[in-house]
């Protein structure tokens, strides 16, 4: 099975990371009560913190890797893309080289962490934002079909828009991996 590279903000792994893992963690609070008996309290899911190894070899791996070490010094959320996994925001926590850099050959560990925006997402659906009910007078989003071959990269691409801004425009798409040739994707303007 050939999967689509990783992804994260603008940066495009030139062949995925050997290892990958995932975490997900509910968090619990433990409390004394009489008797010497105790009452456990659900507080709910953490974020979920991705983690993984790679290697980039061949002439310019060093330079790969200082590429991918200017993504992380960016800061803030970006749209992390795994082959498999869904799609989610999240911050780049940290960026490891495992041994001494060698001219063609690089192994690094990475780690994303989830960004879950729910309280803001709350209330922009309290206040009534987040959905259009129709064109506005500046202009209307175009509606493209797929075709076969085609990708929501090459699509964002085409349309001037970022990948962020056309799945922002498009909540149905959960894996912007998996489109077939007749979905509609709104291109926002």
């Amino acid at each position: 099975m050939n999967l689509s590279p990783m992804r994260y903000k603008d940066y495009i792994w030139p062949h995925n990371p050997t290892t990958y893992s995932i975490a997900y963690e509910r968090q619990v609070a433990v409390h004394k009560v009489p008797f010497g008996r105790y009452c456990t309290q659900d507080l709910g899911l953490t974020c979920r913190v991705m983690r993984g190894e790679g290697v980039f070899a061949g002439e310019g791996a060093y330079e790969e890797f200082k590429a991918l070490a200017t993504v992380f010094y960016g800061g803030g959320p970006g749209l992390l893309i795994h082959p498999v996994w869904q799609v989610s925001s999240a911050y780049f926590t940290a960026l490891r080289l495992e041994q001494e850099p060698l001219p063609d050959y690089v192994r690094y560990s990475f780690e994303f962490r989830e960004d879950y925006d729910g309280y803001s997402q709350a209330l922009e659906e309290l206040s009534g934002g987040g959905q259009t009910a129709g064109p506005d007078q500046s202009g209307s989003p175009a509606v493209h079909t797929v075709t076969e071959g085609e990708n929501l990269w090459a699509i964002a691409q085409n349309g001037g828009v970022t990948l962020e801004a056309l799945l922002a425009a498009n909540p149905a798409i959960k894996n912007p991996n998996l489109i077939h040739p007749g979905d509609q994707v709104v291109i926002p303007c």
